[in-house]
């Protein structure tokens, strides 16, 4: 089977097995958390493909994230301009073309500084969520109220832990199957080897500047994808969604799982939540205690928890 072929394949199992992991998981407080989980999955798979394919770490994807939201939740405020079934993509769209024009600049700038002009990007936005009151409802937020029908589904469907939880999963499979056929592809394998080595890059008669940029907007709008079903569940959407916390998080879901596989950041997502739920019941610091472990990860697991099957896979090898 080819290598699309097993991706194909994989992606269609990992669909199946979202309507299964729904009917085990009784409705309720779980079921919202993994629904959450998987929205901000994808946040964190914008920042491992911005990782895996560019070697850039970002602190300003809340940004692209908050944008999203707020974007579809400006478009589905006004009913009468555009219907839902447009807003909703036009959104990703225009946040990903944004991300195109400013990744011509930011991505001539490398390593700490290009993690530091992000963050500075992204507390901008943070600063002009809470001032634009007339558009974003300022530090109150946006309430949004959904049409009665989005893509033929009742409004309802997209705020029940139950929908939420499916379309967020199929969303999320469907994005990381798009992240590892990008991967396969020759372009993938161009910015994976101008990741490496820019310089001989240029030498061999590749821009850099363009492919680097793509994937930039690419990041984006994988990030704002999260943020338009982030607004579709909570029907709200606030300055708080934009700050760099929320990136940080992000960032930490992705180290947790490892960014050198698709699914490493889904994998660390879903430990960051599930390990967060307990902690915050043992400990008002419980961000301290995930601080030491993801330490530890780095530390014992340079490629995070999905590297995990590799070091066994290796040693299992050395033994035999």
């Amino acid at each position: 089977m080819s290598g699309a072929g097993r991706i194909a394949a994989g992606a269609l199992a990992a669909a199946a097995a979202g309507p299964a992991i729904a009917a085990l998981v009784p409705p309720g407080v779980l079921l919202s958390l993994l629904a959450q989980a998987c929205i901000y999955a994808i946040l964190a798979l914008s920042v491992g493909v911005l990782a895996r394919q560019n070697g850039m770490v970002s602190f300003g994807h809340a940004a692209m994230f908050g944008a999203g939201a707020y974007l579809a939740g400006i478009g589905l405020g006004a009913p009468g301009l555009l219907p839902a079934e447009a807003a909703l993509p036009l959104a990703v769209l225009a946040v990903a073309a944004v991300c195109f024009g400013l990744g011509l600049i930011v991505v001539r700038v490398h390593g700490i500084a290009f993690a530091m002009l992000t963050l500075a990007l992204g507390q901008a936005c943070f600063e002009a969520a809470n001032k634009a009151r007339g558009v974003t409802g300022g530090a109150d937020g946006l309430t949004v109220a959904l049409p009665r029908e989005i893509f033929g589904l009742p409004a309802a469907t997209f705020q029940r832990a139950e929908g939420m939880f499916l379309i967020a999963w199929l969303a999320m499979v469907a994005l990381a199957a798009l992240a590892a056929l990008l991967a396969r592809s020759r372009f993938g394998l161009l910015t994976e080897a101008i990741r490496e080595n820019e310089e001989r890059a240029r030498f061999l008669g590749y821009g850099t500047v363009l492919p680097r940029a793509a994937v930039f907007a690419l990041s984006g709008g994988i990030a704002a994808a999260g943020g338009v079903l982030y607004v579709l569940y909570n029907g709200f959407v606030s300055p708080e969604t934009v700050h760099w916390s929320v990136s940080g998080s992000a960032l930490i879901m992705a180290l947790l799982g490892g960014t050198r596989t698709v699914w490493g950041p889904l994998a660390g997502a879903a430990v960051y939540f599930l390990l967060r739920e307990q902690l915050v019941e043992v400990t008002e610091r419980w961000l301290g205690l995930l601080g030491i472990l993801l330490v530890l990860v780095m530390v014992f697991l340079p490629d995070g928890l999905s590297g995990l099957p590799r070091r066994l896979r290796r040693r299992h090898g050395a033994e035999a």
